[in-house]
């Protein structure tokens, strides 16, 4: 069957690792483009973070679609319409920020243009062996307006896409049960990268927005072809018919791909592509 749609993971997966989308991948997705088939960015991100690339994929004249904060909400690239949302409930949202006060993990929670913290200076940890300043790196990468409040989770009064925590990578792996202990039963709690611990509403994966919204378009899920390389790319690989692995994927993703491409440093989404589509 015909591939008609494309959905791709970001970070280690359509970006190379200096965050760039190489040449000859964005050529093979504007061709497919051409040939009618629908992109989507499905990401951690929030709507923000995708802008730039979708513009430079120039999705919004194909009405390509984004899969934002890890599957909780799907935006239409073009309309910027919510065709999907599913977020931690406003008592939830609290009870997690109250719960976070015990540790030295710092919460972040965006809504509109503005990414809330605690405290603005307290923005850095020690990654690789080096200074890290991640509230830059999140608010930046996803242009937001960094806001500080003290009690977050006395100001939140509003439901929350994604509560994302950051801390060093040793701190995390040492507390992270506790951080999950009291909503485990209640909200998705993951690791999205080794200092980066978050909580989305139940049931909340990429795979359950693109069934959410593309089947109702009239696509079938063996239309569909899928790329990743981490965890929470696992049930959309696992969704789709074509699941592809990156050839820098996590042996947990490669195990349950239909196929396993090159890395996101060498064009491994354009191989993959032009293996399946004449363009």
């Amino acid at each position: 069957m015909a591939i008609k749609v494309i959905i791709m993971d970001i970070d280690g997966t359509l970006v190379n690792d200096e965050k760039v989308i190489t040449p000859l991948t964005k050529e093979t997705l504007l061709k497919a483009q051409d040939k009618g088939v629908r992109l989507v960015l499905a990401s951690g991100r929030p709507t923000s973070g995708l802008l730039k690339l979708a513009e430079e994929l120039d999705m919004r004249n194909h009405h390509g679609l984004f899969v934002c904060f890890n599957g909780s909400k799907v935006v239409d690239c073009q309309s910027h319409e919510t065709l999907y949302n599913h977020a931690i409930s406003v008592e939830d949202s609290k009870a997690v920020l109250e719960h976070l006060k015990n540790f030295k993990a710092r919460p972040m929670f965006d809504k509109d243009e503005y990414m809330y913290v605690n405290d603005v200076f307290d923005n850095t940890i020690i990654y690789k062996g080096k200074p890290f300043n991640v509230m830059q790196y999140e608010s930046r990468g996803n242009n937001y307006i960094l806001c500080e409040k003290r009690d977050l989770a006395a100001f939140v009064d509003f439901e929350i896409n994604k509560i994302l925590t950051f801390g060093d990578p040793d701190y995390l792996q040492a507390h992270y049960k506790e951080m999950m202990e009291p909503f485990k039963d209640r909200l998705n709690c993951m690791f999205t990268s080794d200092f980066y611990f978050e909580y989305t509403a139940k049931g909340v994966d990429k795979a359950k927005a693109l069934d959410s919204v593309l089947i109702p378009m009239g696509y079938k899920k063996e239309e569909m072809m899928a790329f990743g390389d981490a965890q929470n790319d696992k049930s959309m690989v696992e969704y789709v018919g074509l699941g592809v692995a990156m050839g820098n994927a996590s042996d947990e993703l490669k195990a349950v791909a239909n196929e396993i491409t090159d890395t996101n440093n060498n064009d491994g989404i354009a191989k993959a592509i032009m293996k399946h589509i004449e363009l």
